[in-house]
């Protein structure tokens, strides 16, 4: 990739004394307010009595990723009006969470998404977490690796395509702090980097995109009227179409994309994990609140960072740099502030990408530790320390896990491995938590089908689509094997697993534990230990 010359050594410099000052400093507090003692509920919850603001604070930073702050702002640059409806699915995402999954799932649910199955289906509940346990490590591998890669991508707009030597370091600096983090600290340490990463997050998205709105007189109008001018493509940037409109292949794309991001976020392991934290449902209620608003402030931003993107550098320019769009933050970075904004926006990337890796990989861990180990091989006989030691292992060998995958796959188009983490999450958890929560009829092997037939529908869609063969960007661009049309399997694998969990259990002839156990359920679903 050839970069552009704006963005030049001064800013590498002083993002690497930036990036490394606020790491040494927030390792430093997650290693203090890390458990003191062999207590799984503080390992796996942390501090409980966060006010809202904070939790909704850490939710914030556990769902925005990098793909926000770069992904998200160059394809407004690029394709305008699509983009921004991308970034309000992005918004309305955390409404489905609010409206329906929230708080029966935090009445329910101890410290994993396994415990809330288990109190629903108690008799057959093994087999059904280590189907959660597989398909929730999937998840989390995918949208690490995703993670790593993108530490990589974001190098490479400062020095063009990095050695192996330096792509090796940057993943393995990257990989090492997110082990430290989510073994040593825990979900304190995690809830740390996230409340600190989202405080710079929405006070860095604002910041920028206030300085956009001051270069054009404070004049939305203006600034719409100058990116449609410099987008090459004059009023149709402003409408529908440009990048998902034409043929019903592409109308159909766009349509999967926010079905998994919408839906996928409802299902996100560690999304999840969070939505366990607050004290009661009356905190959790505020906390989501508190997430909604701040999740649209940055999404506001990004929009209007990616007009001004396009309004002051023009589409040309953000192309050659990149033809993803992904340098467009970083190019208006330099254009408004020099080396200082560009090295500021450019570390809180980096940020960004390590925090959200830091709440995967404990996810990820907690599941293996509590749901593989110590429900289904210890059979619940595990010491609170031994389980523990287990969670700490497990985040170790996932962050090893994602740093190999990452090294190997380093190519690979983040947004790509992202989405499919959605719509995998989209397609297997978010039916078996629906059917579990609100169907009294829901079985452990409609359970069993959804898990697993919505995570392979997924794999194989996107194996058989253009993502893999066929098309330039694919990973195999020179082999064709994409029978299936579309980028995202979202719009095919979501409606399947759903299906899937509907004939398991209509199918089911075994005797009515499940139905008998959920009046128990419902009354706490309805009402809560903690309420």
């Amino acid at each position: 990739m050839v970069t552009a010359a704006a963005i030049d050594d001064s800013s590498l410099q002083l993002t690497f004394v930036l990036f490394l000052t606020v790491v040494v400093i927030t390792l430093f507090m997650a290693l203090l307010t890390a458990p003191q003692r062999d207590e799984i509920g503080e390992f796996y919850l942390g501090n409980r009595a966060m006010s809202p603001l904070r939790n909704g604070l850490a939710m914030c930073g556990d769902y925005l990723s990098a793909a926000t702050l770069l992904g998200s702002t160059g394809l407004v640059a690029l394709t305008g009006y699509d983009g921004l409806m991308y970034l309000g699915g992005t918004t309305v995402a955390w409404m489905m969470v609010l409206l329906l999954i929230a708080e029966p799932l935090h009445r329910t649910g101890r410290f994993t998404l396994g415990d809330t199955v288990a109190l629903r289906l108690p008799r057959q509940q093994r087999p059904v977490r280590v189907a959660l346990a597989v398909c929730i490590l999937a998840i989390a591998t995918l949208y690490l690796v995703a993670q790593l890669v993108g530490s990589v991508a974001l190098l490479t707009q400062f020095t063009g395509v990095p050695s192996g030597t330096t792509r090796t370091l940057c993943v393995v600096v990257i990989g090492v702090f997110v082990i430290l983090y989510a073994s040593l600290g825990g979900m304190p340490g995690a809830t740390v980097i996230q409340i600190i990463k989202a405080v710079m997050l929405v006070v860095g998205v604002l910041f920028t995109a206030g300085w956009v709105l001051h270069h054009f007189d404070w004049n939305p109008n203006a600034l719409l009227e100058r990116a449609s001018e410099r987008s090459g493509s004059g009023l149709s940037f402003l409408e529908p179409g440009l990048r998902y409109g034409g043929t019903v292949s592409n109308k159909l794309d766009f349509l999967s994309l926010e079905l998994a991001i919408v839906l996928g976020l409802a299902a996100l392991p560690h999304v999840l994990m969070r939505l366990l934290t607050p004290r009661n449902s009356g905190v959790l209620r505020s906390s989501v609140l508190w997430a909604v608003g701040l999740v649209g402030a940055v999404c506001f931003g990004a929009g209007i960072m990616g007009l001004g993107a396009t309004a002051l550098l023009g589409r040309d320019t953000i192309e050659s740099t990149d033809r993803t769009g992904n340098a467009s933050v970083l190019l208006l970075a330099h254009e408004l502030g020099g080396s200082v904004l560009t090295a500021l926006l450019t570390c809180l990337a980096y940020l960004t990408l390590l925090a959200v890796a830091v709440g995967l990989t404990l996810a990820a861990a907690s599941s293996l530790a509590h749901d593989l180990y110590s429900e289904v091989i210890r059979k619940g006989r595990a010491t609170e320390t031994e389980e523990l030691t287990v969670a700490r292992l497990s985040g170790a060998v996932i962050g090893v896990l994602g740093i190999l995958l990452a090294l190997i796959a380093w190519g690979a188009n983040t947004a790509t491995l992202a989405f499919l983490a959605f719509a995998i999450a989209a397609s297997a958890i978010l039916p078996t938590i629906i059917y579990t929560l609100f169907w009294r009829r829901f079985s452990a092997k409609g359970a069993l089908l959804s898990l697993y037939g919505g995570l392979l529908c997924s794999v194989l869609l996107a194996t058989f689509s253009p993502v893999v063969s066929s098309a330039p960007g694919s990973f195999y661009p020179g082999a064709d094997f994409a029978w299936f049309p579309l980028q995202n399997p979202g719009i095919v694998s979501i409606p399947a697993g759903f299906l899937l969990g509907w004939l398991g259990t209509v199918l089911d002839k075994g005797p009515a534990e499940e139905a008998s156990a959920h009046e128990e359920f419902e009354v706490r679903m309805l009402v809560g230990a903690d309420d």
